[in-house]
C-alpha cells in the first residue's frame, strides 16, 4: 500500500501549487505543466531530475524586453532613443524583477535543491528574478502575446511610470527633499509599515519633518506610498509657504 499511498500524493501538491499560482498570476493555463516548469530550478532538477526552468527563463528574457519596450516606445512619444534605453534598462534588471517577484510570492512555490534551500535561496534576488521570467516566457506559450504583455505591464508598469517622471514631474520625494533642504536645513524622514499577505500588500507610509507628520500616504509598494505622503507634505509646505509672501518661498 505505501507504493500507491505514494503516487497518490504526488499529483495533488502539483495541482495545489499549480492553481495557486496561477491565480496570482492571473491567468488559466491550458498546459500547466509550463507553469510547473517555470518554478524548477537547476537545483532541484540536479537531485530529482527533469528538466530545469533556465530554456523558458531564456523565453521571458526577450518576451519581458519587447514588452516593456513597446509599452515605453508608445506611452512616451516625447522620450529620446538614449533616455528610453535608460527606462527600459531601469526596471528590467534583476532588482526590478525580484521585487516584481515579491508581489507574487514568488518565492514560496520555487522548486529547490536542498543545498540552495538551506542558504536562503527563496529571497536571493537572481534566483526570484530568473523564476519571473521563466513565468513570463510559459504565459506566452500557453496564452500567446497578449496574455503575457498584460502580465508583464501590470507586474512593471508603475515602476516604469515612476522612473519616466524622474527629478521633478511626480517625483514629488526629489520636490520634497529639495524644498526641506532649501527651506529648513534638514531632509524628510520616511516611516512605512507594510500589511496583508504578500501578493496583496499594501503599504502606509508617513513623512515627518520637524518631528511632525506633514503627510500620509498608501500604496501597493513603499515607493509608491512614500511618493503619495511626499505630496500631500509638499503641497502643504507650498501654501504655508505661499502665505508668508514671496520672499519666503525664493
Amino acid at each position: 500500500m505505501a507504493p500507491d499511498s505514494s503516487v497518490d500524493v504526488a499529483p495533488v501538491v502539483v495541482i495545489d501549487l499549480v492553481s495557486e499560482l496561477s491565480a496570482r498570476v492571473g491567468h488559466e493555463f491550458a498546459d500547466r505543466s509550463l507553469l510547473r516548469l517555470s518554478m524548477a530550478h537547476r537545483s532541484w532538477c540536479a537531485e530529482s531530475g527533469g528538466q530545469s526552468n533556465e530554456r523558458l527563463e531564456f523565453l521571458g528574457d526577450s518576451v519581458l524586453g519587447l514588452a516593456v519596450t513597446n509599452f515605453i516606445y508608445r506611452r512616451y512619444p516625447d522620450l529620446p532613443e538614449g533616455d528610453l534605453a535608460k527606462l527600459r534598462a531601469s526596471v528590467v534588471n534583476a532588482q526590478a524583477l525580484a521585487d516584481a517577484a515579491l508581489q507574487l510570492d514568488l518565492g514560496a512555490f520555487i522548486l529547490l535543491g536542498k543545498g540552495e534551500e538551506s542558504t536562503g535561496g527563496r529571497e536571493k534576488s537572481s534566483i526570484l528574478a530568473d523564476a519571473l521570467e521563466a513565468v513570463f516566457g510559459a504565459v506566452y506559450l500557453d496564452g500567446g502575446w497578449d496574455a503575457a504583455e498584460r502580465l508583464i505591464i501590470r507586474l512593471l508598469g508603475e515602476l516604469i511610470r515612476e522612473y519616466a517622471d524622474g527629478p521633478g514631474g511626480s517625483d514629488y520625494k526629489t520636490r520634497l527633499q529639495e524644498l526641506a533642504a532649501h527651506q529648513f536645513d534638514q531632509l524628510p524622514i520616511y516611516r512605512v509599515v507594510g500589511a496583508g499577505p504578500d501578493h496583496q500588500k499594501t503599504f502606509d507610509a508617513e513623512v515627518l519633518m520637524m518631528g511632525q507628520v506633514r503627510g500620509t500616504g498608501t500604496g501597493r509598494s513603499k515607493k509608491v506610498a512614500e511618493q503619495a505622503a511626499a505630496k500631500i507634505a509638499w503641497v502643504s509646505l507650498m501654501d504655508e509657504l505661499a502665505s508668508r509672501g514671496p520672499s519666503a518661498a525664493s
